[in-house]
């Protein structure tokens, strides 16, 4: 008994999407820069885990109003406290921006002090708030947090860069590390000009973007490869046919990746909120690109694959003539 296949789409479609490379191109180009331009004239909101400050995690007597205890917060001169539930609705986290430290005072001093504060400013008659930790992260530690994801970031891209160009040819390389570096910036742009906190769950989340885009690229190239192996047609026409085919397999897996990180982003409570945000858009902008970005570029100028570049080598054809 054959399983009915699972396809949003037919698998035979004949959408030509190589008519609109250089409108797909030019309006790809315009946001890539406009998203340059976000991240460096606007920045980020760089939260704790990059500027330093004071965490401190309470834990209430009854479930705690989280407006509430922003409000006190905000009348004892925490100006600008992040308040967030994990847990049970009882225990909260509260990020403070660094405060100063009085005269003749260490950190740990400062640090249990306004931990101390906070007790004080968020227990209300009936419902008392008792200190269950409260750390200091220094802005030293926040600069080399920030220069380990850069030097993560593009170690992942470097690797990205050497696989591709050893599996399929260094075109291939080239186009996929402009698409991932597109998809990572629009990401990072949306953050940058919502205002929303950038913390290490966002960074997660625009590494894991670099990887599902990756994913996708390479699975339109594969099909290209062999299309241009098998084909005798135009590169146009090898690029769409290649769309088409893999034109189902990208969606659906699109779609249950979006739907799972949807999950995560309603039920995962707000530390998770960054990581699950991120890779939702990273989903979405991932799928387009793979689509209308990577394949049309394959066509253009310098970056232009011809039948040429994708011969078989011998080594290729020995294999082949080797298997039953």
């Amino acid at each position: 008994m054959k399983l009915f296949p699972l396809h949003l789409i037919p698998n035979d479609t004949k959408f030509d999407f190589m008519r609109t490379r250089w409108v797909g191109v030019a309006i790809a180009a315009l946001v890539f820069l406009a998203s340059i331009g976000m991240i460096v004239g606007k920045g980020f909101n760089y939260a704790l885990d990059f500027t330093g400050g004071t965490v401190v995690e309470v834990r209430f007597d009854r479930p705690a109003d989280v407006d509430g205890v922003r409000d006190h917060l905000e009348k004892a001169g925490y100006s600008g406290a992040q308040v967030q539930s994990f847990g049970s609705g009882s225990d909260l986290l509260i990020r403070l921006q660094p405060q100063e430290v009085a005269a003749g005072e260490n950190a740990g001093e400062a640090n249990n002090r306004t931990a101390q504060d906070v007790q004080r400013a968020i227990s209300v008659d009936g419902n008392n708030a008792s200190i269950v930790s409260a750390e200091f992260v220094g802005p030293q530690v926040g600069k080399e947090l920030a220069l380990n994801g850069l030097y993560a970031a593009l170690f992942v891209l470097v690797g990205f860069l050497i696989y591709i160009a050893f599996r399929f040819e260094w075109k291939f390389a080239v186009v996929a590390i402009i698409t991932t570096l597109f998809d990572v910036l629009v990401v990072a742009a949306y953050f940058s000009l919502s205002g929303r906190e950038f913390d290490l769950t966002v960074l997660a989340g625009l590494l894991s973007v670099m990887g599902f885009s990756i994913n996708d690229t390479i699975v339109v190239f594969d099909r290209v490869r062999e299309n241009f192996r098998s084909l005798r047609v135009e590169p146009l026409e090898v690029m769409n046919r290649s769309i088409n085919q893999t034109l189902s397999r990208t969606i659906i897996t699109s779609l249950v990746f979006f739907l799972s990180v949807l999950a995560l982003y309603i039920y995962g409570g707000g530390s998770l909120e960054g990581l699950a945000l991120s890779q939702m858009i990273g989903a979405v902008i991932g799928t387009l690109s793979s689509i209308f970005l990577a394949c049309p570029l394959l066509t253009m100028g310098a970056l232009a694959v011809t039948k040429q570049d994708l011969l078989p080598k011998a080594r290729d054809v020995e294999e082949l003539a080797r298997r039953p």
